[in-house]
């Protein structure tokens, strides 16, 4: 019964993502060409002192990203430390420094890592203000610095990429802010909480005392999936059935984190002027979403591992309403996507089981990714690939009529080291200096022994991918994980940016290259499958000897 019941939802789940795959990219497409500015735009351009007609240079461009995110950074962390005198606080005290730092960081970063309970650490002030807006103006970010790096493919001898403030204001106001105030009225239709009474004192059946938490619940359930941001309203997140209430908000809330991912690749195809390198694109984040999806479902059907055989089996950790293989299809779309918002615990999946979301994010989270960094990413590595193709046939590499070369191929080689260089230093430093050592193993390890490393290894992966997903067996609220994991999600982000934005800045100032009989085709099956070994060779395998150390030296005992 659970087999026909995932695959009815994994049916439902696909129809519907091919039903907005088309106008969802199209409609984005629209909105980054578009000549016309909405008169709320106008006005927020008149206030930041913006032309909106003026493009600017991949340096400058960098800068608006760079001194937004500063801004957002401070914002927030001094939103957190003044909570006890702001208003809707429910009583809660200023919120830690290290923790503030680390929170504001994660949510600026678009991770959304959460190193506490937030229905007894965050006033609805802190949610909302800070927060909620930066779930919106986060994504904005990512879907902008996608959208730069595709102008730069699509643009000849062109010393521009566009407007950073410009991109930014259309993403926040005509994308994500429309369809999360639709989205917020279907998940309160469907038993979402949405109000401000704090906490109600209920007797439960038993007779016992109970405080059940409210709050603006809806509202922002809504942009965290749609924005791939995640985290959680309340500290069981989406298992919480305040967050999640049944079966169909589950499946749609599953939809709306793939949504715009999945259509972005079309957004590119039409940008671009060729919708089959979009398809081309989308095909290789099918296969592997496809794939991992498998293994996962397979490996957690099994049941084999450490934490089934002392639970007694493999529903430890699991929400008895979803089961099995309706977690594992939640967790595969959340750690492709980098959402890490969950409604079950990775902590307590099959050793080889858990260890299917961390390779996830360490495939760069391009399958679909996030909203925006999953695109660039992609594109990064489909650069890489026709370099290889270029050596293997003895030419120099183009791609969309673009040369590949030393500048380009160094832009993108670095991009792909940032994640895997934060993530191995991290765990390493986390056990290399003694005192650290100390407090991690005596802190923050619930479960010693490869488990132990292998949430560690988790924390930095999700951190540094900007994922914000927990493998929930690691106490984080420390201050070296609080300022390591915080240093991580931004280096994680920010770096690849000024990369992502170095290399569309000068692919834009680039005359296109004819075609000619050695020009390798981007649109066939030979190109998919070369984009998606590169994916899984060049990413993936990076991680394959600290994956010895935990994941695989647990499940293979």
């Amino acid at each position: 019964m659970d087999a026909l019941l995932a695959v009815a939802q994994a049916a439902t789940l696909v129809l519907v993502l091919a039903l907005v795959y088309r106008p969802l990219g199209d409609y984005v497409a629209h909105v980054y060409t578009s000549e016309r500015d909405w008169r709320v735009e106008r006005v927020l351009y008149r206030l930041v002192g913006v032309d909106p007609r003026s493009e600017q240079s991949w340096t400058a461009y960098v800068r608006g990203v760079l001194a937004f995110s500063v801004v957002g950074v401070v914002f927030v962390y001094v939103l957190q430390r003044a909570q006890a005198v702001l208003p809707f606080s429910l009583g809660f005290p200023a919120v830690p420094e290290a923790l503030s730092f680390n929170t504001a960081a994660s949510f600026v970063t678009n991770t959304n890592w959460q190193s506490y309970s937030p229905d007894v650490t965050m006033g609805y002030t802190v949610q909302l203000a800070g927060l909620a807006v930066q779930n919106f103006v986060s994504s904005a970010v990512g879907i902008a610095v996608a959208i730069a790096l595709v102008r730069g493919l699509a643009r000849r001898g062109s010393g521009t990429i566009g407007n950073f403030w410009v991109d930014l204001f259309r993403g926040s106001f005509r994308v994500l802010l429309p369809l999360a105030l639709v989205v917020a009225v279907v998940l309160i239709a469907g038993g979402v909480v949405q109000n401000f009474t704090g906490f109600t004192d209920v007797t439960t059946l038993a007779g016992n005392s109970q405080a059940l938490p409210g709050g603006p619940v809806a509202s922002q359930e809504a942009i965290k999936e749609l924005g791939t941001n995640g985290g959680g309203f309340f500290n069981a997140n989406s298992s919480h059935p305040f967050e999640n209430p049944s079966g169909w908000t589950n499946l749609l809330e599953i939809a709306l984190l793939l949504a715009i991912p999945l259509s972005l690749p079309r957004t590119f195809g039409r940008m671009v002027g060729n919708p089959r390198q979009g398809a081309a694109i989308l095909g290789v984040m099918i296969v592997i979403a496809v794939g991992s999806l498998a293994a996962l479902s397979a490996l957690e059907a099994a049941g084999a591992g450490t934490a089934p055989q002392l639970a007694g089996g493999a529903m430890e950790g699991k929400e008895q309403r979803y089961g099995v293989l309706s977690s594992a299809l939640f967790a595969t779309a959340t750690t492709l996507t980098s959402t890490g918002a969950v409604n079950s615990m990775h902590d307590s999946y099959t050793a080889l089981g858990g260890m299917m979301p961390m390779l996830n994010m360490m495939f760069g989270e391009v399958a679909p990714g996030g909203v925006g960094s999953g695109l660039y990413g992609m594109l990064v590595l489909a650069i890489i690939a026709v370099f290889v193709a270029g050596l293997l046939v003895g030419r120099t590499p183009e791609y969309l009529g673009k040369k590949i070369g030393p500048r380009e191929i160094k832009l993108a080689s670095l991009y792909i080291l940032v994640t895997p260089t934060l993530v191995l230093a991290g765990t390493a430093l986390s056990f290399a200096i003694p005192g650290v050592r100390e407090d991690v193993e005596s802190t923050s390890i619930w479960n010693p022994g490869v488990h132990g490393l292998s949430e560690v290894v988790y924390a930095f992966t999700s951190a540094s991918n900007n994922n914000g997903s927990a493998f929930a067996g690691l106490t984080a609220n420390t201050p070296w994980l609080n300022w390591a994991l915080g240093a991580a999600m931004l280096l994680g982000r920010f770096v690849p940016i000024v990369l992502v934005l170095a290399l569309a800045g000068g692919l834009a100032a680039q005359q296109k290259v004819p075609e000619t009989a050695g020009t390798l085709p981007t649109t066939k099956p030979q190109f998919v499958g070369l984009l998606l070994g590169v994916t899984v060779i060049v990413t993936a395998l990076t991680y394959f000897p600290v994956l010895t150390l935990g994941p695989l030296a647990e499940g293979l005992s």
